[in-house]
């Protein structure tokens, strides 16, 4: 009897270890796009003629989605032209290029620039459509034009009675809401509703909250089916399979972006013309060990600040926050505290990204990056009771 009693003692002791073992944490699912759950929005293509807003970043995996919907054209719909937004269908042209229409070179699809000049679809853009397919790739700022965008195409669909399917993506920047919101008196393409910098929407909820609130022009309202991301919640990292932009170059610069961006509208380098745009900033009279100097890049940056110009200043390529929940205004603060000649440091764009005249106020009048913040907090919790109406996600 001894060894049946052995081995039921060694279970028994095995059993027990195991119960408390704790398992390994259940890794997050792998959100996925709109535009891969073809069968939610492939028949509603279906004797349609289309036209698809799209750049590099619509994509299904490694395959732009242009490609694939042409190889589906036996289901019964047909892709017309295509509409493409800031930086060209091929994501190649540099911040504020101007974007001509063209052709696209591998698949022959008409080409219609909404950049520039012409960043509204006009009647005639939309002549022959019975649906347009909005597909592009958001970061979460305000300032970021792909949502601009978003906007126009929804107003000229509105406007010429063709129904607008959003294939959602998640929001890298989609786990907070923070920063001043959007004074309309400084209503530009940087800045087009009056929410936050940090908005913490998806395209899709942000395209229902424009249609909600009444935001298009003169009132109307888009015909607006969204595909939502499947696997997807606001508290999900997401990294991005492509570079959104040329000067948005990986996860970390993304993450800055929102905080870095301020400087666009100062007379300081933002690391434009660098191999770390939004990840450093810098100035001919700053001090610090730190120094870059800008270069002309094709596709990238064409003349970006002090071109050829050393810049000291700092680096913020290993800045790791204990977590990535707030927009951060400590190296703003920093860096208008040590600039030698203070009445230059804003020029007039700072409006235009901030949203309003008192953040520069603020800063001037040298209010710490607390009160600035305590200042956002009633505005931003009156855009949370307002943004839950449109969620789509946790």
């Amino acid at each position: 009897m001894t060894r049946p009693i052995l081995l039921l003692s060694v279970v028994l002791l095995w059993t027990q270890v195991q119960a408390c073992t704790p398992s390994a944490p259940t890794p997050d699912p792998v959100p996925e796009p709109g535009a891969a759950r073809y069968a939610e929005y492939v028949p509603m293509l279906r004797g349609k003629t289309v036209a698809l807003v799209a750049n590099h970043t619509t994509l299904v995996g490694q395959t732009h989605l242009l490609d694939t919907l042409l190889s589906m054209e036996a289901e019964g719909f047909r892709i017309d032209r295509v509409f493409s937004p800031e930086h060209g269908f091929r994501g190649d042209r540099a911040a504020g290029d101007e974007v001509d229409d063209t052709r696209d070179p591998v698949t022959g699809i008409p080409l219609v620039s909404l950049y520039g000049s012409h960043r509204k679809p006009l009647p005639e853009d939309l002549a022959g459509l019975d649906l347009v397919l909005f597909d592009l790739q958001d970061v979460g700022t305000r300032f970021y034009t792909y949502i601009s965008t978003l906007h126009y195409v929804m107003e000229a669909c509105a406007e010429n009675g063709v129904p607008l399917v959003v294939l959602d993506r998640p929001n890298p920047n989609g786990n907070f809401v923070d920063g001043p919101l959007l004074d309309t008196a400084f209503r530009s393409f940087v800045g087009m509703h009056p929410i936050p910098v940090v908005h913490g929407l998806t395209m899709g909820e942000l395209a229902r909250m424009i249609n909600g609130e009444g935001w298009l022009a003169g009132g109307v309202r888009c015909e607006l089916s969204v595909v939502p991301c499947a696997d997807y919640n606001h508290q999900i990292p997401y990294t991005l399979p492509v570079r959104p932009s040329p000067n948005l170059a990986n996860d970390h610069a993304i993450r800055l972006y929102p905080s870095t961006c301020f400087f666009e509208g100062t007379v300081l380098s933002e690391g434009r013309g660098t191999d770390m745009p939004f990840e450093v900033f810098g100035h001919p009279d700053l001090p610090g060990d730190f120094r870059f100097t800008p270069r002309s890049i094709p596709g990238v940056s064409g003349n970006p600040k002090f071109k050829d110009v050393e810049c000291r200043g700092t680096d913020l390529r290993n800045v790791q926050p204990p977590a990535w929940d707030r927009l951060f205004l400590n190296w703003l603060l920093d860096a208008y505290a040590v600039f030698p000649d203070k009445d230059s440091f804003f020029i007039p764009y700072f409006e235009n990204l901030s949203g309003t005249t008192s953040l520069r106020e603020q800063i001037v009048a040298g209010w710490t990056e607390d009160q600035i913040r305590q200042s956002w907090q009633p505005e931003l919790e009156a855009y949370r009771v307002m943004r839950d109406r449109y969620l789509l996600y946790p």
